[in-house]
């Protein structure tokens, strides 16, 4: 079987000591993983790349789909650095394995996330089955894996108004789901996170991120957007 190639990358951010203990789950022979130092106070030892300026969660998820696309890969795989896998070892071939067997039997993957323990916001992200995948209508981004040719067929991230990212997630895994691409949480992967971590650490930075997302969701998804967000975490169908 041809295994997809799949850019692995941390955004490194905050604590040295979360990225190093996600980064070390993450290794294995023939498996590169890029840590992307996205201008942390506290610089990444082990970094692939050190940004000149902090870009936020979208700047820098921004860079590097147009990066990985100019590379040649099939997949980028965006982790935040609060992160903790409680599912077997080892975990990237396993996901590019489980990405091909996917791509065979429904061609058109779009967007994968491993499922978590538990979300105190998107009750689809959630693992309920014990095997294979739930289709959804949109994933959390914490752990975003974007198929580069459906965000070829995206055109952007869509992010201008709104660096911080949150709600820039929603938006373009529903997207991705409207074009007919398969959004796909993965039951058989499954994730701690550890939420607000870094962010709840920067004086001010969640009231202005959340802000920020309301004005987002509401502009693209209309006055109504909770009413609808609720709606579309019931969308869950098994795979």
């Amino acid at each position: 079987m041809n295994l997809p190639k799949v850019a692995t990358v941390i955004l490194h951010y905050g604590k040295i000591e979360l990225t190093q203990r996600l980064h070390a789950q993450l290794k294995e022979k023939n498996e590169q993983i890029f840590v992307l130092d996205n201008c942390s106070p506290h610089p990444y030892p082990a970094a692939w790349l050190r940004l000149e300026q902090n870009l936020f969660w979208a700047g820098a998820l921004d860079y590097c789909l147009h990066y990985f696309q100019n590379q040649g890969y099939d997949y980028l795989w965006f982790l935040n650095n609060d992160l903790y896998f409680v599912s077997n070892l080892p975990i990237v071939s396993r996901v590019r394995a489980r990405l091909a067997y996917l791509e065979k039997k429904y061609a058109k993957i779009g967007i994968y996330s491993p499922c978590v323990s538990q979300n105190p916001y998107h009750a689809q992200m959630v693992k309920r089955y014990a095997q294979g995948w739930a289709r959804v209508a949109y994933v959390d981004g914490i752990a975003l894996l974007i198929n580069l040719q459906c965000f070829n067929e995206l055109k952007e991230l869509d992010y201008a108004e709104n660096v911080y990212g949150y709600g820039v997630d929603i938006w373009l895994s529903y997207r991705a789901s409207q074009l007919g691409w398969f959004v796909v949480v993965d039951q058989e992967v499954e994730v701690k996170h550890f939420y607000h971590y870094t962010a709840k650490n920067v004086t001010g930075f969640l009231a202005r991120a959340r802000q920020v997302q309301q004005k987002y969701l509401k502009e693209r998804l209309g006055p109504n957007f909770k009413t609808q967000l609720d709606a579309f975490q019931k969308i869950i169908e098994p795979l």
